[in-house]
Order: structure tokens, then C-alpha cells, then sequence
């Protein structure tokens, strides 16, 4: 029979998982965390539930423990910032095996292995469901920020990769759907990877991540810098995998509004973004800025029509649907 949190209370289990944060950091009220001179500190926060957010059917502990971390390093990346720590609160049903919890934070420090920062502290209680609160601290140049609302007319819109193959991916997980050829889908649901390839900034950008979908981020910047956009259909990056297995509406609706992939949707002067092409894998310029205040979805081959895009389509954690 499983060991659970029950059984070894609460400071048995905070002995397990403080093994998965720096000795010299955690064990105090709070952590100190040093930062270089010149620099501002950035916040982000996210709250994981099972049965919202991940579930054993298509998130084993190690995926939802990389996927809980890497959102939050993608918030932070959006900001053009690098990690300095994250804390983790939990909560747990007392029945949770001890061998989930240290899987999850397995997998949360393997993602911070890879891609920076570490677990310096947190709180963990009692929950009638799993519930994983996570908050990302970072440092950024204040010179170098990117924000929501500096796109200006005649912007590229660059994006650092695919689109819809998380949600194609979750989509092969609850129908028991493991085809080799497609695994990559797979794997871009269970273990994205927050973009921090980018070159350094030296240029006016504007920009988000696309967690909550394509369409979502081109609204949400063309909103917050009054701005409108064309985004070219035929230009997005879109998996192989994906293109051979369902339908050309279907790939669409999974880019535009599948949410949780994690690129980034940056806005920034053509020349530049045609220059970090080169430099940053996977990248593609998929349309532009305009004074036009409507955001449109267009088609450069010529077969569909233009359509507008909504803010209403991707998930919506208070909808009816």
C-alpha cells in the first residue's frame, strides 16, 4: 500500500520536498533572493487545479509539475525577463500518495534545471483537491521590458514557434490516441518549453505568451496598445504531425484558440523581426500591425476569406461552456 501525506504529516512531507530546493535558501520565514544592480523584479503568479488545469489521465505528476513551472517561466520570458525563484503552494487531499507529490516536484525541478531559477520556498496545507498554486520571480533590464502596449502600426507580428499542437496533443490523450507519428503532440502538451531563446532587445517590442491561445494574444496586444492586425492564415507555424492528422479548419481552430503553447507573440519594426528569424528556431513572421482597430484573420493564397477574430473562443475558466 502507497504511503500517503497522512502518514507522515506535515513536516515529514516538507523534509521530502525541501530536498528539491537550494539548502542554502529554504529553511527560514522567507527567502532572500540577491539581484544584479540596475535590475526590476518581476512577479508572476498561477493556480493549478486538478480537474481544471491537469488530471493522472493526461498529465502524470512529472508533466504537471514541468507544465505548472514552465507557464510561469513563459510569463516571465514574455516580460523579457530571466528567473530568479519560484515558490510553490499546495494543496492535498491527506489520502495523496507521498510518491505523487515527489514526482510532481521532479518534475518542477527538472523544468528549472533546464531553464533557470529554483524552488525557494512555499507553503503546503490540507485540500479537498490538488491544488497548485505557483509564483515566478524574475529580474529584467527596466530598459528592456516588453509590455502589452507599445505595438505600433506597420509591426510585424513574430512568433517564436508552432501553434495548436498542445491542444492537439491533450486531444490525443483523452481519446488513448499514441501514434508514433504524432508523438510530438504529445510531447508540446505535457512539456512545453518557455521560450528564452530570444536575442537580447535592443528594439521596441511589444508582446505576450500565447498560454491562452494565438488569437487571444494578438486581441490582448492590439487592445492594450489601440491597434488592430492581419494575421496571415497561410504564415503560422504549424506542426507536420498535426497538418497530416485532422482537418485545415480543424488546425486553424487549434492554432488560433487551443491555447498552451507557450510561444511567444511579439510585435516589433519588420526589419528586426525578419533579422531574429534567422537567429531564433522555429520563428516566423505571420502578420502585421495596423491603424485599423479590427483584428482580422486573412489568407495571402487567396482561399478563404477573411474573418474577424474573438476573444470569446479559447477557454474561459467562468463561461457556461
Amino acid at each position: 500500500m502507497s504511503l500517503t501525506v497522512q502518514d507522515i504529516g506535515e513536516q515529514g512531507l516538507l523534509k521530502r520536498v525541501q530536498a528539491f530546493c537550494p539548502s542554502t535558501i529554504v529553511g527560514d520565514d522567507a527567502a532572500v533572493l540577491p539581484t544584479e544592480p540596475g535590475k526590476s523584479i518581476v512577479i508572476t503568479s498561477d493556480v493549478l487545479i486538478d480537474g481544471v488545469h491537469f488530471s493522472d489521465r493526461t498529465t502524470p505528476p512529472e508533466s504537471a509539475g514541468w507544465r505548472a513551472i514552465a507557464a510561469n517561466l513563459s510569463d516571465l520570458a514574455a516580460m523579457g525577463a530571466s528567473p530568479l525563484g519560484i515558490t510553490v503552494g499546495l494543496g492535498l487531499p491527506k489520502t495523496t500518495p507521498v510518491e505523487w507529490v515527489e514526482r510532481l516536484y521532479q518534475g518542477m525541478s527538472d523544468c528549472l534545471a533546464q531553464y533557470g531559477g529554483a524552488i525557494v520556498g512555499g507553503d503546503i496545507c490540507r485540500s479537498p483537491v490538488m491544488t497548485l498554486a505557483i509564483t515566478a520571480l524574475g529580474q529584467v533590464d527596466p530598459q528592456r521590458v516588453i509590455k502589452r502596449s507599445t505595438a505600433q502600426p506597420g509591426d510585424a507580428i513574430f512568433v517564436t514557434g508552432y501553434h495548436g499542437s498542445s491542444r492537439a496533443g491533450l486531444e490525443m490523450l483523452l481519446n488513448n490516441d499514441t501514434a508514433l507519428e504524432r508523438a510530438s503532440l504529445i510531447r508540446a502538451h505535457q512539456y512545453p518549453i518557455p521560450r528564452f531563446d530570444l536575442p537580447e532587445i535592443s528594439t521596441r517590442v511589444s508582446g505576450m505568451d500565447s498560454s491562452d491561445g494565438l488569437a487571444d494574444a494578438v486581441l490582448q496586444i492590439c487592445r492594450m496598445s489601440g491597434v488592430g492586425a492581419k494575421l496571415d492564415r497561410a504564415l503560422i507555424p504549424i506542426d507536420p504531425a498535426l497538418k497530416q492528422w485532422v482537418s485545415t479548419e480543424q488546425v486553424m481552430e487549434w492554432a488560433l484558440y487551443g491555447g498552451e503553447d507557450l510561444e511567444l507573440v511579439l510585435c516589433l519594426p519588420f526589419e528586426q523581426a525578419q533579422h531574429w528569424i534567422k537567429q531564433v528556431k522555429g520563428a516566423a513572421i505571420v502578420g502585421k500591425i495596423t491603424a485599423d482597430p479590427m483584428v482580422q484573420l486573412i489568407d495571402s493564397s487567396g482561399e478563404f476569406e477573411s474573418r474577424p477574430l474573438s476573444l470569446d473562443r479559447g477557454f474561459q475558466h467562468f463561461s457556461n461552456h
